[in-house]
């Protein structure tokens, strides 16, 4: 096997790396503090996945993203800085996290181009405190990882975060750096269709706690009275499917499945460093802002694809013109405009549009805004989280009520995830489409709205076929 060699002009930079921690230190010396020297590398094409299985260890937290649209992919493994928190401040405090961090980091080989700063990774629970204390992740973590690989456009570039002290030993610390750089470049020869694995067979299942078909239609028809009571005018309803392996699950595989068969969805991974990950493919954007562009997505409404590119379109025709699946769409844009007006923001709704995925299709309308640098983007996805898409209309007692509803706790389930980088840009997606994964045990999320005119078995039809696609890519 030929190992991939680090890029020639790596060891150019071997003395003005030096030179720059070294400069970093004698300012910790001077001031006696603590700064973060944050190091920008282009480096040969490596796959993130693989390098989040290679690297990552057990103990350390790790993020995990892929947008095939966009062409870029992300690792960011252990943390050189991490908040965890809960409540209702918990979006303010986290950015106040980033801002602490970004005034304390020093910077080499910043530029303009994607991914050449240090991003900040989030995971957010759906609601701000988690009432089951058994559950594996904190309400809101925030972390600046020591490690970030990120690949755009098959560019790829290393970001590094260091500590540096007044004792730092700068000898040692570059060392570490060269060593760790590599090792990853040594990584470029796999792919995932190639690590090889001790899991080559299926993996074979029990089921622990199917989602219970009668619970589930019963909490419809019973959502469905107090819509008719007008306590609120859509929930959101989710349902759980426990499952159990032979083995443990492989991280790798289940994710590159997912972005076989989902290519058009974001793939992600979050890991909290005590063995526990939450991984999905999601089709719903919350935010994007890239250069003070805001996108956002509003999708509900839904119908499965045909068989046939007849039936797929006669599906389509149906969801297009059904006057439930609109109302819950239009529910979903009002609430959206009128959020984003709320921080100042003239948001502009674009042509609503279908968006087809392998198995379902939504009505999907992206909306659009320009974002002042005094609103960081953290302001933003408090206000929009969570959406009618995944809670409700009105929100705040559709919040309560699907607590009464639901026995299980919805942690990072259909919650904001994802990530803001020192220029102010983020990419937030919603956790849906989701499982987390604890070894060989696996609960997967899927949830239905429900609006007047909603069908408890065709709901029931819904959260099944979303169930089953998921657990799909993790055999």
């Amino acid at each position: 096997m030929t190992v991939s060699q680090c890029l020639p002009d790596f060891r150019i930079y071997n003395k003005e790396i030096y030179q720059f921690l070294l400069a970093v230190r004698e300012k910790c010396v001077l001031n006696s503090c603590t700064k973060i020297a944050s190091i920008s590398l282009e480096i040969q094409l490596v796959d993130p996945l693989v390098l989040l299985a290679k690297l990552a260890q057990r103990n350390q937290v790790s993020f995990y993203w892929e947008n095939q649209a966009n062409n870029e992919s992300i690792v960011a493994i252990d943390a050189i800085a991490k908040l965890e928190i809960s409540g209702r401040d918990r979006f303010n405090q986290a950015e106040n996290f980033i801002k602490d961090c970004l005034s304390n980091i020093v910077d080499f080989g910043w530029n303009k181009a994607d991914f050449s700063q240090p991003h900040f990774y989030c995971g957010f629970s759906f609601f701000e405190d988690n009432l089951h204390q058994d559950y594996p992740f904190a309400a809101s973590t925030v972390f600046l990882p020591c490690w970030q690989v990120a690949v755009k456009n098959k560019h790829c570039r290393l970001v590094a975060n260091l500590v540096i002290n007044e004792n730092t030993n700068i000898n040692v610390i570059l060392q570490n750096l060269w060593t760790k750089i590599e090792i990853i470049q040594s990584l470029a020869y796999y792919s995932p269709g190639t690590t090889s694995s001790s899991q080559n067979s299926p993996l074979k299942f029990s089921q622990e706690l199917i989602a219970n078909p009668e619970k589930f239609k019963s909490s419809v028809k019973s959502a469905l009275q107090a819509i008719k009571r007008r306590r609120f005018s859509k929930i959101v309803l989710a349902d759980v499917l426990d499952v159990r392996s032979a083995t443990a699950f492989n991280l790798l595989k289940s994710l590159h499945n997912l972005r076989q068969i989902h290519p058009n969805c974001c793939i992600f991974s979050i890991s909290n460093g005590k063995g526990q990950s939450f991984i999905g493919a999601s089709p719903e954007r919350l935010i994007s802002i890239h250069k003070q562009q805001l996108i956002t997505d509003a999708l509900a409404g839904s119908a499965p694809r045909g068989k046939t590119p007849q039936e797929d379109t006669a599906n389509a025709n149906r969801l297009l013109n059904s006057d439930k699946e609109r109302h819950e769409h239009s529910l979903v844009i009002d609430f959206i405009t009128q959020q984003l007006s709320k921080l100042g923001l003239l948001p502009q709704v674009l042509t609503p549009r279908l968006r087809q995925l392998s198995n379902i299709q939504h009505l999907w309308t992206p909306i659009g805004a320009i974002v002042p640098s005094s609103v960081h983007p953290l302001q933003i996805v408090a206000q929009l989280h969570p959406t009618p898409a995944v809670a409700g209309c009105d929100r705040d007692i559709a919040c309560s009520e699907i607590r009464q509803y639901e026995s299980f706790e919805r942690g990072l389930y259909a919650a904001p995830l994802g990530w803001v980088d020192a220029a102010g840009n983020c990419e937030f997606i919603v956790g849906i489409r989701s499982a987390l994964i604890d070894g060989d045990k696996a609960r997967l999320y899927a949830g239905a709205g429900i609006v007047a005119g909603s069908d408890p078995d065709k709901e029931l039809a819904e959260i099944q076929l979303k169930l089953q696609a998921l657990l799909k890519a993790l055999v």
